[in-house]
């Protein structure tokens, strides 16, 4: 890494939370973009100093944009698209179709996401083998973490506006959810 780092972005993805790293060289032109700690794209000498460079993020190869920005003189600003969306703008939209929760087992932080749409469960970075149910009051999606049996369980609020509430049961124990 140089002293032209000009932007560093944290991104939670299903198959976890990705390091975003940017050198501008604002003399050079130089372009250097990393995605936890791995250089992935570089571009040396480039003329414009303005402009986007899109790369892919994470094991689904979500579509990542650095936009670069001339706000005055030889300032510049730096912003983060993750599929089309301002980061903020898709942070808030992930939330409402994922639910995560962070728990340790057998002395081994796991988080544990679960989508919504797709009814996936990942548990660090990996995407978590599942067999779902119907049962009375919902829907239960099982799976096992080491020798821990696991359950999200998926029931109605009861009220539209808050929609279906999935709640992470390991071992017979409610897990807290998390916000990210």
């Amino acid at each position: 890494m140089s002293n032209d780092l000009a932007g560093v972005w944290e991104v939670a993805l299903s198959d976890g939370v990705h390091r975003i790293e940017f050198e501008h060289g604002t003399t050079t032109g130089k372009r250097v973009i990393y995605v936890d700690g791995k250089e992935i794209l570089r571009r040396d000498w480039m003329f414009k100093l303005v402009g986007k460079e899109t790369f892919s993020v994470g094991k689904s190869e979500t579509k990542a944009t650095i936009n670069i920005d001339a706000v005055s003189g030889f300032a510049y600003e730096y912003t983060l698209e993750i599929n089309g969306k301002s980061l903020k703008k898709y942070m808030e939209n992930r939330s409402k179709v994922t639910s995560t929760w962070i728990l340790n087992l057998d002395g081994t932080d796991c988080r544990v996401v679960l989508e919504k749409d797709t009814m996936d469960v990942w548990c660090n970075g990996q995407n978590i083998e599942t067999a779902g149910e119907f049962v009375d009051d919902g829907t239960e999606t099982h799976f096992t973490l080491g020798d821990h049996n696991c359950c999200v369980k998926a029931v109605s609020s009861g009220k539209r506006r808050d929609g279906i509430i999935h709640t992470l049961i390991v071992d017979g124990a409610e897990i807290a959810e998390c916000v990210e």
